[in-house]
Parts: structure tokens; sequence; C-alpha cells
């Protein structure tokens, strides 16, 4: 893990993304992770390269690792890719 994603921001927004943004995490898991049956998600783990989720996928927890399309620099960046993922898998979903 890089220096911009220490295991304190990777938790910090793990956790944010888990309490207050859970639909988020499962279209993740949906749009990105290969997992369109997915129910449910939780992020377990970001970095520069991507995340780590698990996925309730018929009535099985999966591993799934979400790569980025680049590396990330810093939280920030992870910020705005985040939502501009959520963005792009809605877009598609419609």
């Amino acid at each position: 893990m890089s220096d911009q994603f220490s295991t304190e921001i990777s938790d910090r927004i793990c956790t944010h993304m888990n309490d207050d943004h859970a639909s988020a995490v499962v279209l993740y898991a949906q749009a990105y992770g290969g997992q369109p049956e997915a129910t449910s998600a939780q992020m377990l783990a970001i970095d520069a390269n991507g995340m780590d989720l698990t996925a309730q996928v018929n009535d099985e927890i999966v591993p799934v690792r979400v790569k980025f399309d680049r590396t990330l620099t810093d939280a920030e960046d992870a910020h705005h890719t985040l939502i501009d993922m959520v963005k792009q898998a809605r877009k598609a979903a419609k």
C-alpha cells in the first residue's frame, strides 16, 4: 500500500462508504467486479490501484477485486474516482 493510501486512510474510506454509501459499494461489485447478481457488498480495503470488496451472491460471500483504470494519487483522487464510477455505472444501467 502506498503512502497515499495508508491503512488509516483505507479504513476511513471503507467505513464511510460502507456506512453512508452501501448502495454504491453494491454497484461497484455489480458493474466493475463482475458480480451482476450481488445483492449486498462491503468495501474491505482501497489502494492506489483498486478496491477489495466482498459481495453477497446467491447465498454466498465472494471476494471481489475492482481495479481502477489508472493509478490514483491520493484520498481526494479516490473520492472523485469513486463518485465518477458510480455515475458511470448508473448511466450504463439506464
